[in-house]
């Protein structure tokens, strides 16, 4: 029976999972993070090759088809590089990859096809049609036009907090938030920390859930913020249908990242009714299988397996959660 060996690639950790053409996921693992464009091609490979060896105990090829869904591969280009890699490496006799979004999509969709919106540390969305003409986008952040995701939600969080104490700004509980996570008297004193570094950035992030809390309780601001990030979800969800010709089809909207998977009620709400307004046969669907998940689904694509086999994986996962 054929194997295909599904990674799922990420700038935080590496989940690998083994899975045979029936379904079984016969083994799994977690490594580090798989990083090309800090580190190169060759190191992230290294990343897989390494998990791969210490998890069937034996060197390539380690199954019939990899399938890779994987940070840093964001253009056509890079996941060409990243493929080029895996097949020199003997890693497997196919190997398809692409960008770690559409893992989100083959996870949390019925189908093939449809759009993921995927809003974690950043934000991001891709299209496949059934044709398999797909849409993306070059995701670099502000300069690519994006807005949002956990990290851009926390300085807007610390932005108004900080016009609000210093009176630039009108009043907001977002600045009891930041006090109040942190442990401080003032904003300033958040501020001052992150500048001298004695806090870091990353931890911003820890205030987001506390937005949508803030805003659940009529904070204006804090509300402002939601929905701006409500908006830009639900463009990203319409730009990809309209370019596939699907705003008339039953697609299915795949949200997934924290920001999304959190299900606020408010902001669903919000990206719910404006997805529905320019996509009223759209199902918007909240991913709850893990991205490795889309990775194996992925692999039995190319094996043209039986949907028994793609119902046998999603159990698995599901359990797993």
């Amino acid at each position: 029976m054929r194997t295909v060996l599904a990674v799922d690639g990420g700038n935080s950790k590496t989940d690998l999972a083994l899975v045979a053409e029936n379904g079984a996921v016969l083994a799994t693992v977690r490594t580090g993070p798989f990083l090309p464009q800090s580190e190169g091609v060759e190191a992230a490979a290294d990343v897989v090759d390494r998990a791969a060896r210490d998890l069937l105990g034996h060197g390539p090829p380690y199954a019939d088809a990899l399938a890779g869904y994987l940070a840093g591969a964001d253009f056509p280009a890079e996941e060409d590089a990243l493929r080029a890699e895996f097949l020199l490496r003997g890693c497997a006799k196919e190997v398809n990859v692409a960008n770690d979004v559409f893992a989100v999509l083959r996870a949390g969709a019925a189908r093939p096809w449809g759009v993921a919106v995927v809003c974690g540390a950043g934000i991001n969305a891709v299209g496949v049609a059934p044709s398999g003409e797909v849409a993306r986008f070059p995701a670099l952040g502000r300069r690519s036009g994006d807005w949002g995701g956990g990290e851009e939600l926390a300085d807007w969080i610390l932005w108004h907090a900080a016009r609000m104490e210093d009176g630039r700004g009108p009043s907001t509980a977002l600045a009891d938030l930041v006090v109040g996570h942190f442990g401080t008297a003032t904003v300033q004193e958040v501020v001052l920390s992150l500048h001298f570094g004695d806090l870091s950035p990353a931890r911003l992030h820890e205030l987001v859930p506390g937005l949508f809390t803030v805003a659940a309780g009529g904070d204006p601001v804090a509300r402002e913020v939601v929905t701006r990030q409500a908006e830009e979800v639900a463009v990203l969800a319409r730009v990809c249908l309209q370019r596939l010709g699907l705003l008339d089809a039953a697609a299915e909207v795949v949200l997934g990242g924290s920001v999304l998977t959190a299900k606020d009620p408010y902001m669903h709400g919000l990206i719910e009714a404006a997805i529905g307004a320019s996509a009223p046969r759209a199902q918007v669907v909240v991913g709850t299988l893990p991205p490795v998940a889309g990775a194996a689904l992925a692999g039995l694509d190319l094996f043209h397996a039986d949907d028994s086999a793609r119902t046998r994986v999603r159990e698995h996962f599901r359990r797993s959660e």
